[in-house]
């Protein structure tokens, strides 16, 4: 590895420990969210719901946001490709850009959900 492509993978890694500690403040806001949902079903305050909804929605939003930054990562991986790299470093890559998109697919319906579901009747998750 010659120190372009280095510095790149460690620059690739600082990025990916900021996603890491966004994932640890969506968890506990995920948290909270849950807490506006259980005060939602147990009391019906429409204030609580719409909180609730809210909450849904800015995480979805964030999480989308971190989606869309691996799914162009993987596609840059893609235009990095040439011809003399292995068929298994190209077949790899060209799955990591496929299960990028479908992540990202997800985060656009999740976020589609939360937003358009003004009753709540649909239980999403980020799993």
């Amino acid at each position: 590895m010659n120190y372009i492509d280095l510095n790149k993978k460690l620059n690739e890694l600082k990025i990916e420990e900021v996603v890491w500690i966004i994932y640890i403040g969506i968890i506990i806001y995920s948290f909270y969210s849950n807490s506006l949902e259980r005060k939602y079903y147990l009391t019906g305050n429409k204030i609580i719901k719409e909180k609730y909804r809210k909450s849904l929605i800015i995480i979805f939003s964030i999480l989308l946001i971190i989606y869309l930054y691996f799914f162009k990562d993987s596609y840059d991986s893609i235009n990095e490709l040439n011809e003399l790299d292995s068929y298994e470093k190209k077949k790899y890559t060209y799955l990591s850009f496929l299960g990028s998109f479908f992540i990202v697919l997800s985060g656009i319906i999740f976020l589609y959900i939360a937003y358009n579901d003004e009753s709540l009747d649909v239980e999403i998750a980020f799993n």
